[in-house]
């Protein structure tokens, strides 16, 4: 039995590819990207030009996880919007070629940054690079999903009410121990959400590691990493890219506590003015904004809980999955924690 520790059909693949890719170069090589807890994803070559290869992992999936044609369909819809992105190469459903469905797209050469921080940058190189993160996100959600063929991509409104239900759902059937803050949260968030008509193309996982910035200028390249994405509300995917302020390092790759005007990034709400700004969105009320916050940190802690239901069935695809599937327990409590502090939930 093939799992995704072990190199598959390279042959077959070859085979696959030789009749989607004009000709494809003689030496077909992979190698596992690291990083990353979800769909494996692996660094194809042929001798002449690099791909990236992603897959489904092996095993037995949540249901709706790991929809390789979901991200296939709108990288490929996106192209010629200004998003930047990879260019999809071809789609394979048939779990007969490498055990799994898979997709293809281009290879795009940059850096990855882990650390909202970015210590690797001076002052004015965070503050460009936040400013074009800040442009580039304001671009996705401004693209009209009519426009684009994705008007059927995802549901019509009453976003965070489903987005709530799906993530309680997950959640549940992703529990190793009980975690009290997230059963407090799941009775929570449906008593209070905003009422919100934002409707658009959400990315679903706005971290700032799935971006692939220029090699030297302060640039994003690519948005990467669209198995979440779906028809919703845009300000709840702003959310989800800002919770960094809200956690520490220590938590989930975050820089609360951190002296964000001598490290030359914007503080939270010039960030979200900004954002505004771009995409003509109303004002959002202090509370409206908790409330958002707090869904996300819910929603965090529930693809981490996901994470460590892999890591305990031994289908994770990463070798610290258990020690991020740990984070779920405290960044629930951080979310519990700014419902009882910022709108006196009990």
């Amino acid at each position: 039995m093939q799992t995704d520790a072990q190199p598959f059909d390279v042959l077959a693949l070859r085979r696959y590819l030789e009749e989607h890719i004009p000709d494809l170069g003689p030496l077909l090589e992979l190698s596992p990207f690291s990083g990353g807890q979800s769909n494996p994803t692996f660094l194809l070559t042929d001798g002449k030009s690099r791909f990236v290869l992603r897959k489904k992992p092996a095993g037995e999936l949540l249901p709706s996880a790991h929809a390789v044609d979901r991200e296939y369909r709108v990288i490929h819809a996106l192209q010629g919007t200004g998003v930047p992105l990879a260019r999809p190469v071809c789609l394979c459903e048939d779990p007969t070629v490498i055990g799994t469905a898979f997709y293809v797209m281009d290879f795009v050469e940059g850096r990855i940054f882990w650390d909202p921080a970015l210590p690797e940058l001076n002052g004015p190189g965070r503050r460009a690079l936040y400013d074009d993160i800040n442009r580039v996100v304001a671009l996705l959600h401004a693209v009209r999903p009519e426009a684009v063929g994705l008007q059927d991509y995802g549901r019509q409104g009453h976003f965070l009410e489903r987005q709530i239900a799906r993530w309680s759902r997950q959640y549940t059937a992703s529990e190793t121990r009980p975690i009290e803050a997230m059963h407090q949260l799941m009775a929570w968030l449906p008593r209070h959400i905003p009422d919100s008509k934002g409707h658009g193309l959400v990315h679903g996982d706005l971290r700032l590691d799935n971006m692939i910035v220029h090699p030297t200028e302060p640039r994003v390249m690519a948005l990467l990493d669209w198995e979440l994405s779906t028809l919703g509300d845009p300000l709840a995917d702003l959310a989800y890219h800002m919770l960094p302020w809200h956690l520490t390092a220590q938590q989930f790759r975050g820089m609360a506590g951190r002296d964000l005007a001598a490290l030359d990034i914007p503080l939270e709400q010039d960030y979200l003015t900004q954002w505004l700004l771009r995409t003509g969105h109303p004002p959002v009320s202090a509370e409206t904004w908790s409330v958002y916050l707090i869904y996300n940190l819910f929603r965090l802690a529930a693809i981490l809980q996901g994470i460590a239901r892999r890591a305990e069935d031994g289908t994770a695809t990463s070798s610290n999955a258990q020690e991020t599937g740990a984070r779920a327990r405290p960044i629930a409590e951080v979310a519990w924690r700014l419902a009882r502090e910022r709108l006196g939930a009990r």
